[in-house]
């Protein structure tokens, strides 16, 4: 059984080219997660998995973009898998035309961990939050994380992370959603830095998003460092890596695929030459660190 959630858009969901940013999906899928938990909760004890669990990974794919409409945005959710200590979830943004075709915007996959947050330590699933969540079980294949990739430095790699007071939920963690706000900030200062931007008439579009959740991000006056390279030119992609980290301890990783677009036509273009210059073998490629 899949759960259907119907999201209102916001206004200031929308980014410079009118479609909804890639970060606010993460939001509109929080909310059918959410949602779904309190509808299908059997009991109090099932119902924690509205608030009491923590993201340990998201894979995020877009497959087209979505503009604002006064109308709600479709989300279909349900469970993929359910192991002793977490479980994996799937949506599908879409919406429907009289004739029933559908238009997906995206799909996802998210791993979750039921959470202790007075003792900040994982738990396991109780009977009565199995039994919930076998009603919405729908199998697929197992999400496997890679590796954790070497950091590479690069000019203009380094993005300190302010937390701000706004990024924290009420459990004293930084909201799973502002880690995509966070690494879209240093992907933007890497670009920026280097001078690297597009040329005019061309625009990066977000095309996949997979983030792990290795330790929480709190709220603190000293920022936090995240690092972010190019490891991959495509013809007409670029993957870039970053990691957060609190000294040597990783706090999370993320690995975005970009595609470099033709504004004009809204097709995939070529790569700039001067973008390939900070990718692997480019001016800018150095060893990774420790």
């Amino acid at each position: 059984m899949r759960h259907l959630y119907r999201c209102p858009l916001r206004w200031a969901d929308l980014d410079l080219l009118g479609h909804v940013n890639n970060v606010t999906y993460v939001d509109y899928l929080q909310e059918a997660r959410v949602d779904l938990f309190r509808t299908h909760a059997p009991d109090s004890r099932a119902e924690d998995l509205a608030e009491g669990v923590v993201v340990v990974r998201h894979e995020v794919t877009y497959v087209s973009s979505l503009t604002f409409g006064f109308e709600p945005v479709a989300i279909e959710c349900w469970v993929t898998e359910i192991r002793g200590a977490s479980f994996t979830m799937a949506y599908e943004v879409f919406e429907e035309d009289e004739a029933g075709e559908r238009t997906v915007f995206l799909r996802a996959r998210t791993v979750l961990t039921p959470y202790v947050f007075g003792a900040e330590r994982p738990r396991r699933l109780g009977d009565a939050e199995r039994e919930a969540l076998s009603r919405l079980l729908e199998p697929d294949e197992p999400v496997r994380p890679p590796a954790l990739p070497d950091v590479v430095e690069v000019p203009g790699g380094h993005y300190p992370v302010h937390v701000r007071f706004s990024d924290v939920d009420v459990y004293g963690h930084v909201n799973n959603v502002k880690y995509f706000e966070y690494f879209q900030e240093a992907r933007i200062q890497l670009l920026v830095a280097t001078g690297r931007e597009l040329g005019e008439g061309q625009h990066l579009v977000v095309a996949q998003t997979d983030v792990d959740y290795r330790r929480p991000i709190l709220f603190r006056p000293e920022p936090y460092d995240c690092r972010t390279w190019i490891s991959r030119v495509g013809s007409t992609s670029v993957v870039f890596e970053s990691v957060v980290r609190d000294g040597d301890q990783v706090l999370a990783r993320a690995r975005v695929v970009g595609v470099c677009v033709d504004s004009a036509t809204g097709r995939p273009a070529p790569v700039p030459e001067e973008l390939r210059r900070i990718g692997p073998g480019g001016s800018a490629d150095v060893t990774p660190s420790s």
